[in-house]
This record gives C-alpha cells, structure tokens and sequence, in this order.
C-alpha cells in the first residue's frame, strides 16, 4: 500500500512537468488567439454557405481555444446571423476537441505523431459533419426570426469585448481565465494518470479487452456522455495508454469526450434541431471508431510509450515550468472566488 501512495506524486509531478513548458506556450498564444480572433471576427469569415465556408469553419475551429461550452454562445449566434448549418455544424465538431493550448500540450506529453493525427481528426470530423449536414438538409432554410440575434455568452467567448489596449486583454485570458476554467479538469486528469500509473500494472487493460475494434468502440462509447476537457484529458489519455490502452483507443476517447457530452448534445438539439444533432453525434462516433482504428495500425503502443516516457527526468525549465503553471491555477481558483465574493456582494 506505502509504495503505489509514494508513487504517485512522483508520477503526478512528472507528466505535469513533462506538459507545462508546451501548456504555458499554448496559453500565450490562445491569449493573443482570443484577442485577434473575437466571436465578431468568427460570425465576418463564417457567415457564408457551401464547401468553402464548411472548410474555413472547420479550419478555424481546430486552434481556438473554445471548450464545449463556450462554443455554443458562439454557434448560436453564428446560425442567427445567417451562417448554413453545414459551416456551423463543422465549427461546432471541430472547435472543442482541439486548441492551441491543447495541441501544444499533446505535442509535449504523447509526441508528435498523435498531434498529428489529432488535428487532421478534428479537421475531418468538421468536414464530415458539416458535408453531411448540408447535403441532408438541401436548401437550408434561414434561422428562426424569433431566434435571439445575440446569445447569451461566457467571458470565455466575449472575451476583450470593450476593454481598451490588446496586451492586458490577451494576458488576462491566457494566464487567467483559460487556466481557471481548465484547471479543474486538468488536475483531476493529473491525478488520474497518476494513480492509474502506481496502481495498474502495464498490460491492465489489454488483459481484460485486447487492442482492437472492441476497445476503440468501448473507449468511444466512454467519452460519449461525460464532459472531458480537451487539454485535461491529454494525461488521462497518457497515463491509459501505459496501462495497456492502445493508442487508438485513448484517441477515441479524446475525440469524444470533449464534444459529446450530454449538455452540449441537447444544446446542439435546440439550437440547430434534431437532424442535425444527429448528424453530429454520428459524424463524431464515424471518425472516433475509424480515427482510432487507423491510429493503431499507423503507430504502435510502444512508439506512444517512449513519448510519454521521454520526459522521466524532466530538466530545470521543466520543474520550473511545472512550480509556474501550478501558481498560475491556484490563482485562477483564488480569483474564481473572489469574483463570485465581489458579484454576491454587488
């Protein structure tokens, strides 16, 4: 029992130290993303109909640093502005399963092969969902009038809407806001990669459901319900694929449960209505299966292994970066409560 507890916040700190120099480089950038690229810039470039716009929604989904939630408000008001459902369709399935941040973050803890293939598995997805869409729907027909023009909306996604200067702004969402409304689930996807590290001997799971069909499927059908952050779930994803997952399995997992979960799937149903829901659930269960199917025959479990292993010995930037990105979401949650203190007190 003393041995797995003494395991694991040496593997806790390890992954984080091996994902914090890529996550700080992915706030910075999504912070300057969320300024350069506001909702008002998103409904100018997707406003349009056709192949062109499904592509340029797909294209401009996969960097922004926009979770399921936040993609919403910005969906909606793309489809009451005029945009086809097909380009809505495609940024709805693109946008949540990636981000700069998360991209950057896979990069440094499961290596180049899988961002790879994560990103060109969100642009596909968008694709597909978008194509799909527009070729049931036919001539799509426009919004509802009694549709409100501009929905409600996250500071996530209005972010920087009437503050002056484009510095102050960019910092605060990257170094503030992004890590307090990840920092949950990146913690709880630490811890977790961590004890399934101490506890699961390395062909766990591969003795219960061997690699294949079945466990991509399964995986799949895990993500589907629940809510699993884009970036957060990255060590999850590691930490399965050391306890015998193969990696088209944890990728499945990671294409799903960022952009599946119940809350988003009955929005999508509201906003944009039930053919297209179901366009999108199936869109992303399509390229989930076949995405993870493809990934275990282009690389194998032991190339992802060596990807998570490199950094067993993280150097001094690594530490630091780690110390540095543990104070940036300590600050966040301070912050969370002292805004909720300020507003009670209003």
């Amino acid at each position: 029992m003393a041995d797995w507890l003494l395991q694991v916040p040496g593997n806790f700190w390890e992954v984080l130290a091996e994902m914090a120099p890529y996550l700080l480089a992915g706030f910075l950038v999504a912070g300057f993303l969320s300024v350069l690229l506001p909702p008002s810039l998103v409904e100018k470039h997707l406003g349009g109909r056709g192949f062109p716009a499904i592509l340029k929604a797909s294209l401009l989904g996969i960097p922004l640093p926009l979770c399921s939630c936040s993609v919403i408000p910005v969906a909606a008001s793309l489809r009451a502005h005029g945009a086809g459902r097909g380009p809505v369709t495609a940024f709805l399935v693109s946008t949540p399963q990636t981000g700069v941040d998360s991209i950057l973050a896979t990069y440094g803890l499961l290596g180049p092969v899988f961002t790879l293939f994560r990103v060109a598995a969100a642009l596909a997805s968008g694709l597909l969902g978008g194509g799909a869409v527009s070729l049931l729907e036919g001539k799509d027909s426009p919004p509802r009038e009694e549709r409100p023009a501009t929905p409600s909306c996250r500071s996530s996604c209005c972010n920087g809407k009437g503050k002056k200067g484009f510095l102050g702004p960019a910092l605060r969402y990257g170094f503030v806001t992004l890590p307090r409304e990840i920092g949950g689930a990146l913690l709880a996807g630490l811890l977790a990669a961590a004890l399934i590290t101490a506890l699961l001997p390395a062909d766990f799971f591969s003795g219960l459901v061997p690699p294949g069909p079945l466990q991509v499927l399964l995986l799949m059908a895990a993500g589907v319900p629940v809510y699993i952050c884009a970036t957060g779930s990255i060590p999850l994803a590691a930490g399965l694929i050391l306890a015998g997952v193969s990696p088209g399995a944890a990728f499945a997992l990671l294409m799903t449960g960022p952009a599946t979960n119940a809350a988003t799937l009955g929005t999508v149903w509201k906003v944009m209505g039930r053919r297209t829901c179901l366009v999108y659930l199936a869109s992303m269960a399509v390229c989930a299966f076949a995405g993870g199917l493809l990934l275990d025959r282009l690389v194998s479990p032991d190339e992802i292994r060596a990807a998570v292993s490199e950094g067993a010995e993280p150097g001094t930037a690594s530490h630091l970066s780690a110390a540095a990105l543990l104070a940036l979401l300590a600050w966040g949650y301070l912050e969370s409560i002292l805004s909720r203190r300020r507003n009670e007190g209003g």
